[in-house]
């Protein structure tokens, strides 16, 4: 006898706004949902499945057998299973077990909407309630002041998992990262927090980018409230949170998503288009408007339960384009014979509409990695719609650049420069990620050249030219000190080299370019305009000398920068500058305190009235070796 009761959480409208790609708020719907209904509590069921015969909840309540509990399928044709079972409590293992159209059984399935799944490799979903009181209004009512385009925007990339771990070797919880994390980012001064994909995944070596659980944060660290405090916390410290979302590829473990009802149901049916050969995984149907409904609803979950202010969307070129990691023949031709997936670029654009359509005052970034054109401008005048874009070209360039022994850099300068051609063209993110630091590429510090003490020094000048360059900023774990060795997902960072004056110089350096971005509108105010950047001269490559000048709103709080990229200290070094009075320096990557040798301007320097750079004044400057500078005219 089937004990489930006829219950719906879903109104006509729903499965209209379901069946046209816009119900942006499933989560409300499908999914288990502890409820009361005529009196009797219990959890309402409800999931898609269009090309099933029967779908089943199974669990601990009725010893997973199949039949037992039965959902109905609805009237609509929309495909969906739904039902109540009274007296079934928080904290139950279930999963869906489905015969398909053609009477095969389908493995169990979890809950592509749990909220809360069993810790791996165990795969049950959990029912479970988002009750939670949060402490964070200050925060969200004024966040649209710390998360704006015109906003210092300096983000820490996190893997959760080997930030930092007990002595045990076992994981921090959400909790405990909530006390050690936020103070340690508060310290460091970065404005705002990425995590890695927090989302239930089954293989730890994916690093979090083979979900399973969209809706649920992963049960390793702890309960769903718990994850809660972590990003409270952080935002009751001023720091905003932004969550690594990954829309463009899951994979065929049994319980997951893949021919879910005996069909190619989330995944695209032409293997051509719903196969991603590098990740060996699955691919969205974007083309689907139930699976754009799913996607999308994801997206405002996060933002929405988890008062998330950010989405970093992983892979974004791998979607965009059909031939992507395909041989000639792996791929067809959209209808204009292009290359452009079109319906991920209508199901972006709707992405990126829907998020900023209920939260103005959030981001959404992509990791786009091609020049695919208007990534982040706005859907209006033909754009993706994202906020911003990260800056792969730059890391790129960059990097190859510091590489190169300082004696070789004088014929290499247009690697650091030729990122200023493009700088405007989106609203670029520099990117120094967990990608750089993996894979045989070493760590950032261990791709500096020289002695010990050069090493260092290069690192410091990066990092300055990093945060002087037009953009937001973003770096990933352990590079904030010099982690020496690459970055390893199964054990925490090396802490123990704050110990040595090199790498703890290091993380103050850090701290205080965290400080001088904040404290200085000129850097952030204008970082994604042409107007907020000028050169005062690129091509002393003799010398291997940048100079330039970062502008805000007020022109007069202007900062000059020069960047010396060899060892050789340089002194009476003339610059030409856009006004009379002195020149004082507020920011010297070769300060003592930072390991540097000390080669600082101590006191101001007069501006001199004699022409130079194609400017009508100039002044006399101490160049550090390997050592970036920055002054203010006053």
């Amino acid at each position: 006898m089937n004990q489930v009761q006829v219950h719906s959480l879903f109104t006509d409208f729903d499965i209209d706004l379901f069946k046209a790609g816009k119900h942006f708020r499933l989560y409300e719907k499908l999914g288990a949902h502890l409820t009361e209904v005529n009196g009797v509590k219990g959890v309402c069921f409800a999931v898609w499945a269009p090309s099933a015969r029967s779908v089943s909840v199974v669990g601990d309540f009725n010893y997973w057998i199949q039949g037992e509990h039965q959902l109905n399928v609805r009237w609509d044709a929309s495909g969906i299973w739904e039902g109540f079972i009274p007296g079934i409590d928080k904290g139950t293992r279930y999963k869906y077990k489905i015969q398909s159209n053609n009477g095969s059984i389908i493995t169990e399935k979890a809950d592509p909407f749990a909220l809360f799944c069993e810790h791996p490799p165990e795969t049950a979903s959990i029912i479970w309630d988002l009750d939670y009181k949060w402490k964070d209004k200050k925060w969200m009512d004024t966040r649209q002041d710390k998360n704006g385009l015109d906003k210092p925007y300096s983000v820490y990339e996190v893997h959760l998992g080997s930030w930092r771990r007990n002595s045990n070797g076992d994981f921090l919880t959400y909790i405990e990262l909530a006390d050690q994390l936020v103070n340690y980012v508060k310290e460091t001064g970065f404005t705002h927090v990425e995590f890695m994909p927090v989302m239930e995944y089954p293989y730890d070596p994916s690093w979090g980018y083979q979900l399973v659980g969209y809706f649920a944060p992963t049960s390793r660290f702890g309960k769903p409230q718990d994850f809660m405090v972590l990003v409270d916390k952080l935002h009751q410290a001023g720091i905003g949170v932004i969550l690594d979302w990954v829309p463009s590829h899951f994979p065929d473990d049994a319980h997951g998503l893949g021919f879910f009802d005996g069909s190619n149901l989330y995944e695209h049916p032409d293997r051509r288009k719903g196969y991603h050969p590098d990740w060996k995984s699955l691919v969205f149907n974007y083309g689907r408007n139930e699976v754009r409904s799913f996607l999308i609803s994801n997206a405002i979950f996060w933002l929405h339960q988890y008062h998330v202010d950010g989405l970093r969307v992983d892979a974004v070129a791998s979607m965009l384009y059909l031939d992507y990691s395909r041989k000639e023949g792996e791929w067809e031709p959209n209808i204009y014979g292009g290359r452009e997936n079109l319906d991920t670029i209508s199901f972006l654009k709707d992405f990126n509409e829907a998020v900023y359509s209920a939260f103005p005052d959030v981001q959404t970034i992509a990791e786009e990695s091609t020049s695919f054109p208007m990534v982040s401008r706005p859907t209006y005048i033909g754009g993706l719609g994202f906020g911003m874009k990260w800056m792969m070209g730059w890391m790129h360039d960059t990097l190859q650049y510091f590489k190169k022994e300082p004696i070789y850099r004088s014929h290499h300068q247009n690697d650091i420069t030729f990122s200023m051609t493009y700088a405007f063209t989106e609203n670029f993110m520099l990117p120094l990620s967990h990608d750089e630091v993996v894979y045989g590429k070493h760590s950032i510090l261990g791709r500096m050249p020289g002695d010990e003490w050069q090493r260092f020094a290069n690192l410091r000048l990066l990092y300055g030219y990093m945060f002087t360059h037009p953009g937001a900023k973003l770096l990933f774990m352990g590079a904030e000190f010099g982690q020496s060795s690459e970055w390893a997902f199964d054990s925490s960072l090396d802490w123990h080299l704050l110990q040595f004056g090199y790498h703890d110089g290091i993380k103050k350096c850090i701290t205080n370019l965290n400080a001088l971005y904040k404290n200085n509108p000129a850097l952030y105010e204008k970082q994604f305009h042409v107007d907020g950047f000028e050169w005062i001269n690129y091509t002393d490559t003799e010398n291997a000398v940048l100079s330039y000048i970062r502008k805000g709103i007020n022109e007069k709080e202007s900062l000059i920068v020069v960047a010396n990229f060899t060892p050789v200290v340089r002194d009476n070094y003339r610059i030409g500058l856009p006004s009379k009075g002195k020149l004082t320096q507020i920011f010297n990557s070769d300060a003592t305190e930072y390991g540097g040798s000390g080669v600082v301007m101590s006191k101001p320097v007069k501006i001199d009235a004699i022409s130079w750079n194609f400017r009508e004044y100039s002044a006399e400057v101490l160049l550090p070796p390997l050592g970036i500078s920055v002054y203010k005219i006053g």
